[in-house]
């Protein structure tokens, strides 16, 4: 870990790899700073963590609110020394001549601009203090095309370049950026997809083993904690039932 032993700052931390986090770093005895847009999830969250925690419960879309937030953080937790960027949806299912562009709006806005704006927010404490590492989940979507991902991987291509250029704009800051592309996760990321389906979603997970969010949590754990001269540029992770290609229960919907 760092050496200023900071903050550390998690977004979309009411579920999933978000929340897993949370109780990973909790283990260290770090100060956390756990947003998320429910508020009843972060406050049960919050009670479950025997470490000093600062909850904001506000949607990363909303920059102004974002910023004010960041602005106005008390002690222990002004010093964030860990971002880690995870907040991230994808609405809708189908091809992109069917889809709804209401749904790309609230993808983008989402994973491009709420990852812009929580690391435009925590960078300046950063770069004045000389440490910081943010660490941004994103998928292997961004490389290997998955059906109906269209858009949602259109996203995590841009986290992936914007992190290569983010560790090349900070070269000499001693800042570090690390990439973090999980694939196939149980998490309630196709319960949103599906629009609360979740019969359709569970067919994602048939005939497969997932990886856990606390699968995803030790990676984001472990990139932290390497010395401060190691900076891990990328880490892609899948469970073992998955390849490059589309799990089965794609094909299997696609008629093949």
């Amino acid at each position: 870990m760092s050496a200023s032993a900071g903050a550390i700052f998690i977004t979309g931390a009411t579920s999933g790899i978000g929340a897993a986090c949370a109780r990973r770093f909790a283990g260290d005895g770090r100060p956390l700073i756990l947003l998320g847009r429910r508020a009843e999830r972060l406050d049960a969250l919050s009670e479950a963590l025997d470490v000093p925690v600062h909850a904001l419960p506000l949607d990363i879309r909303d920059r102004p609110a974002l910023e004010a937030a960041v602005r106005s953080l008390p002690d222990p937790f002004a010093a964030v020394d860990v971002l880690v960027n995870n907040a991230g949806i994808t609405v809708g299912f189908g091809p992109p001549h069917e889809a709804d562009p209401d749904d790309w709006d609230v993808v983008v806005d989402t994973n491009i601009k709420g990852v812009l704006y929580c690391t435009r927010a925590v960078l300046p404490g950063m770069v004045e203090r000389g440490c910081g590492h943010i660490v941004t989940i994103g998928s292997p979507a961004a490389r290997h095309p998955f059906p109906d991902a269209n858009v949602y991987a259109g996203t995590k291509a841009f986290v992936r370049q914007l992190s290569s250029n983010l560790r090349a704009d900070l070269h000499g800051t001693d800042i570090r950026i690390t990439l973090i592309e999980p694939g196939r996760t149980r998490t309630e990321v196709f319960d949103v997809r599906f629009g609360g389906d979740k019969a359709r979603a569970a067919e994602m997970f048939e005939d497969t083993v997932p990886m856990e969010p606390e699968d995803v949590a030790e990676a984001v754990h472990w990139v932290t904690a390497m010395p401060a001269r190691v900076n891990i540029d990328r880490v892609e992770m899948m469970p073992v039932a998955q390849t490059f290609s589309p799990l089965p229960v794609l094909a299997k919907r696609k008629g093949a």
